[in-house]
């Protein structure tokens, strides 16, 4: 055609179609995607900030004589820290963790430590899926995570137990950042599936606060536990849906990666994507800070919207030279704290008496429980695999392949009976993970080619 023509047609309509990509990829900011949703109060996102600094107590050798307190300190008691777990302990099977017991908020929190970049087991964990591999629930899950988070509740199963039964108003929270928030994600699912375990413990009072999380829960899963599980966040990691061993063989082209992921990514339709009962998401309810604004440099003054979204979940790689940074637990803590801040400057909540901090409450407590039966409601109406309503009993059906399908299920079957749905046992009888005999590939890349999963 360029040739007969004698002007290079076909090589201009590419190039203009090329530029037109860049010129839209450029435009998209991040805050295009929350800019419908509502924004926070200061209520809600009160535990966030707080959950970041407890997270930043893991990293610490010794809480008395911390090396990395952030300004104005972590705000923790050390006399009311239970446990601490380094990488020993948990034999590098799932991320270091804490749990304390928070007599100032009525709070017993597990906090999950994120990738230690030096750490190969840790490697081991993000890279232990496979599409579609592990079922959970009546959907998807990440394997490696949801094995990581067994290793976690095994250990502390006694613990947890005795102290809600030791203080039964208080609120259970699992919190972690990014390999840790999908662990804790994960775990927040297991607990809620099997509560009559931990002493019958109310679905209201387990929570899960996931900063900068992984994929790591189908869709309809993703929405089914927007109630219990928040997530926080405005980096790379909840928007790719790359599979995590590619990017890391990649390293020395992640541009070209990002770049074919972006092509594939704009010209995929959503329709696409969500009739794919395997593909990851993020869990729960977002919370976005939007702290960034196209074509201005430096950051803004932060704001935090939120919502149940069901199309339109994060799919958009944003192309940013702060894509790394901003998922650093450090800084999201800081633009945390920040936007509470701005938050409280324009509604004092503090000072306003109980009784109204109380309606407050039940009214934030009613708009989002209004707003996660919308979500369920649009789940089923776009067709997502494996979507359905609960029932005016708050139950489901079993599916049909044996999947627990329901968090109220878990009073029809024993522990042993649910974990032989998900695991298989070895000789010794501790549980391992499904095939784990026939390949190590499956199971983390154990020395002894098993992964351990007690619940």
């Amino acid at each position: 055609m360029s040739i007969i023509c004698g002007l290079p047609l076909l090589e201009c309509v590419y190039c203009i179609g090329c530029a037109r990509w860049v010129w839209k990829r450029c435009l998209y900011n991040a805050g295009h995607e929350s800019e419908t949703w509502g924004v926070a109060t200061a209520e809600e996102f009160e535990p966030v900030p707080r959950l970041c600094r407890y997270i930043l107590v893991v990293y610490e050798d010794d809480l008395r004589c911390p090396l990395w307190e952030p300004p104005g300190g972590y705000g923790i008691n050390p006399d009311w820290l239970i446990l601490k777990r380094t990488y020993d302990d948990t034999r590098r099977r799932a991320p270091p963790y804490l749990l304390y017991l928070d007599h100032d908020h009525a709070d017993i929190v597990l906090a999950i430590r994120g990738l230690n970049l030096a750490n190969q087991k840790d490697y081991a964990v993000l890279l232990d899926n496979r599409l579609g591999q592990r079922k959970f629930d009546g959907g998807y899950v990440h394997n490696g995570l949801l094995k990581a988070a067994g290793v976690v509740l095994d250990a502390e199963y006694d613990t947890l137990k005795k102290l809600l039964e030791d203080y039964p108003n208080y609120t259970l929270t699992f919190s972690g950042h990014s390999l840790g928030s999908g662990v804790a994600a994960l775990l927040a699912m297991v607990v809620v599936q099997n509560r009559h375990k931990l002493g019958g413990i109310d679905r209201k009072r387990v929570r899960c606060y996931s900063i900068a999380p992984a994929r790591c829960m189908s869709l309809n899963l993703a929405v089914r536990y927007a109630d219990i599980i928040n997530s926080v966040q405005d980096d790379f990691l909840p928007r790719t849906a790359t599979p995590l061993e590619d990017i890391f063989k990649s390293l020395f082209c992640l541009p070209c990666l990002l770049c074919f992921r972006c092509i594939k990514d704009t010209f995929t339709s959503e329709e696409r994507k969500i009739k794919d009962p395997r593909r990851l998401y993020a869990p729960g309810r977002l919370y976005h800070i939007v702290e960034r604004r196209p074509f201005r440099c430096g950051r803004f003054p932060p704001v935090v919207r939120t919502a149940v979204p069901v199309d339109g979940r994060f799919e958009h790689i944003v192309l940013s030279c702060n894509a790394t940074s901003d998922h650093a637990i450090i800084w999201i803590e800081r633009e945390a704290k920040r936007a509470l801040d701005l938050m409280l400057e324009k509604d004092p909540i503090m000072e306003i008496p109980a009784k109204q901090k109380m309606e407050r409450q039940q009214t934030l407590a009613k708009e989002h429980g209004e707003e996660y039966a919308a979500a369920l409601q649009r789940a089923v109406k776009l067709a997502v695999p494996h979507a359905v309503l609960p029932s005016q009993y708050g139950t489901f059906q079993d599916s049909d392949d044996g999947e627990v399908s329901s968090g109220e299920s878990s009073r029809k079957h024993s522990w042993d009976e649910l974990i032989e749905r998900l695991f298989d046992k070895d000789e010794s009888g501790a549980i391992v993970c499904r095939n784990a005999a026939a390949t190590s590939d499956n199971c983390g890349g154990d020395d002894d080619g098993m992964k351990t999963v007690a619940m």
